[in-house]
């Protein structure tokens, strides 16, 4: 019994170290310093009004993950997000002025709602294909705009409605400012880490073989919709969420050109691709970057030569052309293309030969060959996932 019990079965040795090894990549010790300096920001001197403009770029990023959940990982493209932050936000708001319902109240209320916004356009939407679902998502917020400014004195029309109950409160401004940071790190910390999980489960890996081939899912005996409804209703979720907690900080309020105009939907779906479509990470600091640069844009009183044209006023023009240049160089965002950079370097300083996607070379020697391995070894893998899931 006491030789059983200190007999350790070598596969679980190589699991956990293999796992450990993988938590200390480069990456994820660059995403820890990450944090922490994120975590010492308002200790470094900076001002309120660029601790302000940082809660605005975090939520944001929110934004751009709960996008980059449906439109990253399977493929369906929807260009009316913003619809999602606006019941979560609108909801919260309401409920507040009208009832006087806490914010702790009425922020779970915005997010059931905004995930029963997806339920109703998510599932009738995402059983057809090709473009409509980007038609549908595309009317759709128009259609809830046009609710509002018919019903202003309810909705508040294209003006929108008085700031509702604040997270927090306290005698100094600065004191506010900085506890609404950290709750918005801390909301952002914990959607990240969630969304990353999901994404790397069992779910996220159907969700990816969707976006691959959507037939040879269907083919292998799973239910296609039922994916697509559940990455769409968990997508609208963690955008009512980030909405309905935005409009109760300082530099959120209910209107639809924070929350339901349609650039609202079109600068998170820029934001998604800089960063990096279908890895949630990329697309969270693609939100965050985006934000913070295009508010530094706007700031500035530069006039662009030739054109004549200030800078403040061409920040979104700015960063269309650079995604339309980025889609060209770097298809796959900055994040990835990063990541792989960085391994391509350790692998050539330790003698390693690595592929271009990052990974170990593979006995194919075309473009072709290698894009066929990857994607054989991907359905290995969701088959294999699936089974065990199955036991």
């Amino acid at each position: 019994m006491a030789d059983e019990s200190l007999t350790t079965d070598p596969a679980e040795t190589d699991t956990d170290r293999s796992f450990v090894g993988s938590m200390l990549a480069p990456r994820y010790l660059l995403g820890v310093l990450g944090v922490v300096a994120f975590a010492a920001v308002p200790f470094v001197g900076i001002s309120t009004t660029q601790l302000l403009v940082l809660i605005g770029a975090l939520y944001f990023g929110m934004f751009a993950m709960s996008w980059d959940v449906v439109s990253g990982y399977t493929g369906e493209i929807s260009f009316g997000h913003a619809l999602f932050f606006a019941v979560g936000g609108y909801t919260s708001t309401l409920l507040n002025l009208e009832l006087g319902l806490s914010p702790s109240l009425t922020i779970p209320a915005g997010v059931a709602l905004a995930a029963l916004a997806g339920v109703l356009i998510g599932v009738p939407a995402l059983r057809i294909r090709g473009p409509y679902l980007s038609l549908i998502t595309l009317v759709a917020p128009l259609i809830l705009l046009q609710v509002f400014i018919i019903y202003g004195d309810v909705f508040g029309g294209e003006l929108g409605l008085s700031s509702p109950a604040a997270l927090v409160t306290a005698d100094e401004f600065d004191l506010v400012v900085t506890a609404n940071y950290y709750i918005a790190l801390g909301l952002f910390l914990t959607i990240l880490l969630f969304l990353f999980a999901v994404t790397r489960s069992n779910i996220g890996s159907v969700l990816t073989a969707i976006r691959e081939d959507e037939d040879a899912v269907a083919a292998a005996g799973l239910n296609v919709a039922k994916f697509k409804v559940f990455a769409f209703v968990l997508s609208a979720a963690i955008g009512g969420l980030a909405g309905a907690m935005f409009v109760h900080t300082p530099v959120g309020s209910p209107r639809p050109s924070q929350l339901l105009a349609l650039i609202v939907s079109i600068e998170v779906l820029i934001a998604a691709i800089l960063g990096g479509m279908g890895t949630i990470v990329g697309a969270g600091l693609g939100g965050v970057f985006f934000y913070f640069a295009n508010d530094l844009l706007n700031q500035q009183e530069f006039t662009i030569p030739l054109v004549n044209v200030g800078l403040n006023e061409a920040s979104l023009l700015i960063f269309a052309l650079l995604t339309m240049v980025l889609i060209y160089v770097l298809p796959k965002g900055v994040f990835p293309s990063a990541i792989r950079a960085g391994r391509r370097l350790l692998g050539r300083a330790r003698g390693n030969p690595v592929a271009t996607d990052g990974g170990h070379e593979s006995d194919a020697t075309t473009p072709i060959e290698q894009t066929a391995d990857r994607y054989r070894r991907a359905l290995e893998e969701l088959e294999e996932r699936i089974g065990d899931g199955e036991k």
